[in-house]
């Protein structure tokens, strides 16, 4: 029971706190348990109309169980209601010298509620805001030992490829935040988001439209992963430990302490993955009649820890610092074995190996301070400022090794070595301020610095000593600093809201290439409009409109002209002189809620300029990779999400997206103007079986998608999952399989005038079994610490 009244935008400093008028009511109480008599923490305390018994306003009780709230009305009546209790309405007391004390209100527990609550706890729900939909994670049976990419793939409008690469309504272009603020764990430079576990996630936002207070960076959209912080009283936690084939091996501890001015809150987390990995490429040079074909067998083993340590402390009931940290530390081994073999006219004319062996270690922290101020008066009225550091780094040496099997060709032995380090700061300032019931304006800051330096160096080892190759090596440096501010308003009664804003955004962006001191200068200020509108046309139907403009800068890799590389027949290279990607976005999405069917359907435009695109040139059968900004896509699209009951042991969630689009660009007197279409489909159905035994199965289904210079297969897979509670909940076993059928692979073509390419990878079926335990008041979860599928 909640009152949504946001909708609210920034700029860079104050808006100054209204009175309350003079007639005002105030009213005061405290809950608590009828059976303990303890208070009743974060209670919902509506105030209602008598006659309408439309809502008024409310508030939530503090540590203390206590509440206070003030009004200009004179006809109402109190509704008090808490998870596991029965409501309880209070019309009778009196109103003495402009105030009402209830002195202390005793709940009820509701037992056939407390029983309901423990199943719909088990499900992940998506709700619905004005502005984007938050998808409540839950206890997913297939989440066992799964990383926050494997979380990702089962939030509706999100794809996360075989690579890791996510993309939202099949754009890519994603930016990813960590409890609302870009994170070194967001970043996808290092895969970093397989530091964050199944068990640490409460709940993902999928913003497709965001509103002027989000970063305007991703020209898709936005997801925001939001952590668990556990709140509850006393000593609690939880042990997990996972077994896996391929090895999937960790345990994980998680540990909370709560008293009434500090909340104590901790995880760990220990393991070894290792990621076997498939591929095979065939390129064909159509004008020498000359074929090379590639076959690749790697395993990548990973040994990782995971601390995370944090606190809050209530200075009292309207003040809380909270200071955390995350601290994850990897080692990495990976063998690699290549084969190749080279034909000109269907006869082979040369065969060889290459061998690899990396060995790398990746350290991350991360630390956060935030204070957060609640003003006395109005809960819904709120101070936030935050200051969070973090720093990525790699230290990473590859041996390659040639071995000639046919033909006439020479090798030398080649090593790289890669010096990465990446710092990131961000500061942020946001301020709530409800005018009124219906009328909100938010206003707030941010400031970004990201600093990275990567020293890499190629040698070939030549007459017994290794040679650096000054052509493949050089330091590049990175710095990019984006100050913004930003302004909304929002209007919001029962049946309709509208909220518009506008954030400005100023980039300062330098690159430089050491060995030929080539250099990128660019400094340039761009403003981003937002515009969201809802209206409930019954209980059961609402409709919502939005607006947003968005960028997508270059991200570091993009613009590194060198880029480390497996395979010398197939290498990546950046481009320093990229330009972001604009684009402007227009949905419109109708929500139905029945009784055992609620779904969602919407259509949506995207124009997108200046639009990235990873180009292939074809040399001698060596092909390379290199980012260029080609003309535009417009892409019109519609989504369906819905899920139903139709029994109390069965779920089924479905999504559904379907999108049409236009390139129109050119590159180097080359035209790249086409049309095509691409959907996608996933259904995912949960089971509950007699004896707490759950099951649940997913099965996904993208279709074929054109590129800019050939497509992508489709591609179907399924994961399933079982669980059995022991102990009223104590103790759960689970058993995730992902990619049942090893039917999950990347498979792509280019077809040009002169040559063609076919590539093929996949990593094959992953099977994990977990044990948790619960103690104290917690409960038994999922722990995991994968670092990628």
């Amino acid at each position: 029971m909640h009152l949504s009244k946001t909708l609210t935008l920034l700029l860079i400093l104050l808006i100054t706190q209204i009175g309350v008028a003079q007639n005002s009511v105030t009213i005061n109480g405290k809950i608590v348990d009828s059976a303990s008599n303890s208070p009743i923490e974060f209670a919902t305390v509506l105030l209602l109309e008598n006659n309408t018994e439309n809502p008024i306003t409310g508030n939530t009780t503090n540590i203390k169980g206590e509440f206070s709230i003030t009004t200009n009305k004179q006809n109402f009546f109190l509704q008090i209601s808490f998870i596991g209790f029965k409501t309880k309405n209070i019309k009778d007391f009196k109103i003495i010298n402009n105030e009402v004390n209830l002195g202390s209100i005793s709940l009820n527990e509701d037992g056939e509620m407390l029983e309901t609550l423990v199943i719909r706890a088990e499900k992940s729900t998506t709700e619905f805001k004005l502005d984007k939909r938050v998808f409540n994670v839950g206890k997913d049976l297939s989440s066992t030992g799964a990383s926050a990419l494997e979380i990702l793939n089962n939030v509706p409008s999100v794809n996360v490829n075989i690579e890791g690469e996510i993309s939202l309504r099949g754009t890519s272009g994603v930016q990813v935040l960590i409890n609302g603020k870009p994170s070194v764990l967001a970043s996808s430079e290092g895969n970093a988001l397989g530091s964050i576990t199944a068990s640490m996630i409460n709940k993902v936002e999928v913003i497709t439209n965001p509103s002027a207070k989000y970063n305007a960076e991703g020209t898709s959209g936005i997801i925001n992963i939001v952590l668990n912080k556990n709140d509850k009283k006393g000593l609690n936690g939880a042990v997990t430990l996972n077994v896996g084939s391929p090895t999937n091996n960790s345990i994980g501890l998680s540990l909370n302490k709560r008293t009434e001015k500090f909340n104590l809150f901790s995880q760990f987390g220990v393991g070894r993955r290792i990621f076997p990995s498939e591929g095979i490429s065939i390129s064909n040079d159509l004008t020498n009649n000359s074929t090379l074909k590639t076959t690749s067998d790697s395993d990548k083993q990973e040994d990782f820890y995971n601390i995370i340590l944090g606190t809050d402390y209530h200075i009292n009931k309207n003040n809380v610092l909270t200071l955390s940290g995350h601290l994850a530390y990897e080692k990495e081994k990976e063998d690699a074995l290549l084969n190749y073999k080279s034909s000109t006219n269907n006869s082979i004319t040369d065969e060889w190996s290459r061998t690899e062996l990396t060995k790398a270690t990746n350290p991350k922290w991360e630390y956060e301070l935030q204070y957060k101020k609640e003003f006395e008066n109005n809960k819904d009225q709120e101070l936030l400022f935050s200051a969070l550091g973090s720093s990525f780094a790699k230290d990473k040496t590859s041996n390659y090794t040639n071995e000639v099997i046919t033909g006439n060709s020479v090798f030398t032995p080649q090593q790289t070595t890669t010096d990465f380090k990446e710092a990131e700061y961000t500061f942020k300032l946001d301020y709530v301020h409800p005018i009124s019931e219906e009328f909100t304006l938010e206003t707030g800051s941010q400031y970004v610095i990201t600093d990275v330096t990567n020293d890499y160096e190629f040698n070939d080892f030549i007459n017994n000593e290794w040679i650096i190759d000054a052509n493949l090596s050089n330091i590049f440096e990175y710095n990019q600093k984006v100050l913004a501010g930003y302004i909304t308003s929002a209007y919001e009664n029962n049946n309709w809201g509208v909220k518009l804003g506008v954030r400005a955004e100023n980039t300062d962006l330098f690159t430089l290439v050491k060995n030929t001191n080539q250099n990128n200068d660019q400094n340039y200020t761009e403003f981003f409009p937002s515009f969201h509108t809802s209206y409930n046309l019954s209980k059961k139907v609402s409709i919502q409109a939005g607006y947003s403009k968005r960028i997508f800068r270059p991200r570091l890799w993009d613009l590194n002209p060198f880029f480390s590389f497996r395979d010398s027949f197939n290498q990546s290279v950046g481009n320093p002189n990229l330009n972001p990607e604009y684009s402007n976005s227009y949905e419109l999405t109708s929500i139905f809620k029945f009784n055992k069917i609620n779904f969602n359907l919407g259509i949506y435009h995207l124009y997108t300029t200046d639009v990235m695109e990873r180009i292939t040139t074809f040399d001698n059968q060596i092909r390379i990779r290199r980012p260029e900004n080609i003309g535009t896509k417009k892409t019109t699209g519609i989504e369906l999400n819905g899920k139903t009951s139709p029994a109390k042991w069965i779920n089924f969630n479905a999504d559904f997206n379907y999108d049409f689009f236009t390139r129109k660009g050119s590159f180097e007197n080359e035209l790249f103007d086409f049309e095509s279409d691409s959907w996608s489909g996933k259904l995912t159905t949960k089971i509950k079986f007699p004896s707490d035994i759950d099951f649940e199965f997913t099965n996904q289904y993208r279709s074929k998608i054109k590129s800019v210079q050939g497509s992508y297969a489709d591609n179907f897979y399924t994961d399933l999952g079982i669980r059995k509670k022991i102990a009223k909940g104590k103790f759960i076993l689970n058993l995730s399989v992902r990619d049942l059928f090893e039917s999950r692979k990347r498979e792509s073509t280019i077809s040009q005038t002169n040559y063609n390419v076919f590539s093929e990878s996949s990593r094959g079926r992953s099977v994990v079994f977990g044990i948790s335990y619960g103690f104290g008041e917690g409960e038994a979860m999922e722990f995991g610490g994968n670092k990628r599928f």
